[in-house]
């Protein structure tokens, strides 16, 4: 899950951050947002700006769900498998995903695909149950016998039957909109220092993209606490669909394989595969796999 919450987050920060230019380029020539313009008195309007806010936050949000499996198809190279065609290992992998989904109690199958390399990865997204996408690297499907093959499925099933990436759109949302919201607060106080005119419509538009990037990292701590949640509640749902032995199979063997990762890719990593506790662990989308064992051993 890794992978789709870090290109969530990346494409959500581009998205109000392109569109937060087209505003700014707009009110520099004059063309203002009226819901959104100071008062006579140089005060903001809060109530105004917090709509503003919801509506870019919510909308990139909502444009990163719709467009993520056209995205990760594309960055990842994914060839999805015919089920009408399908043969050998392929119709294998198809048959144990449209089981899961059958089990969940899903209309429409997943589509299932396989993207070359010889990391041992694999991720599920989609903007919704009926338009979602699983799909495995050949390097997994090379290096993990069938056992752990189908607890990683299972893992990825229980995020598409939770719905994980409506919630993580939710959370998303609200998010990017105390980001679009502070940062202008705090880009309106700072613009206040400067007397020049033209200096301090400059300064603001600056402060503004600043002061969203640094929202949106500290919001991403917010986002993958959850998503860190969200990976223990996946693990129990894979071992429903799976069964505990096998998704247990599945998590010792991709701890056992953490350097077959590639880390080129930190926009689109699966599993973070380092267990060591270090601050970092804030910005972690996973918690360590030896945590996620030991809980799922509990369970």
């Amino acid at each position: 899950m890794g992978k789709r919450i870090l290109l969530f987050i990346i494409t959500n920060v581009l998205i109000i951050t392109t569109i937060t230019i087209v505003f700014s380029i707009l009110g520099m020539f004059g063309i203002h947002i009226p819901s959104i313009s100071a008062t006579a008195s140089g005060q903001l309007n809060y109530g105004p700006l917090l709509i503003f806010s919801a509506v870019i936050g919510f909308g990139g949000a909502f444009i990163s769900l719709g467009i993520s499996r056209i995205v990760a198809k594309k960055l990842m190279g994914v060839q999805v498998i015919d089920p009408d065609t399908a043969t050998g290992e392929e119709k294998k992998l198809v048959d144990k995903v449209h089981r899961m989904a059958r089990s969940a109690g899903m209309m429409h199958m997943p589509e299932v695909g396989i993207y070359n390399s010889r990391e041992v990865n694999a991720f599920a997204t989609g903007p919704s149950k009926k338009r979602s996408l699983v799909a495995v690297s050949s390097g997994l499907l090379q290096s993990m016998d069938e056992d752990a093959v189908e607890g990683v499925l299972a893992h990825e099933m229980a995020h598409v039957s939770n719905g994980d990436m409506v919630t993580m759109t939710l959370l998303q949302g609200i998010v990017n909109t105390f980001v679009v919201f502070l940062s202008r607060i705090v880009a309106s106080i700072v613009s206040r220092f400067v007397q020049n005119d033209a200096m301090r419509m400059v300064v603001h538009i600056a402060a503004i993209f600043v002061f969203q990037i640094l929202f949106s990292i500290l919001g991403s701590i917010v986002v993958n606490a959850y998503s860190r949640y969200r990976e223990f509640h996946a693990d129990k749902g894979g071992a429903d669909f799976a069964g505990k032995d096998k998704m247990k199979h599945a998590l010792q063997a991709l701890q056992s394989r953490s350097d077959m990762v590639d880390d080129s890719q930190t926009s689109m990593q699966t599993l973070k595969m380092n267990n060591k506790p270090t601050m970092l662990m804030l910005f972690s989308s996973h918690p360590p796999l030896d945590e996620r064992i030991r809980r799922l051993e509990e369970k």
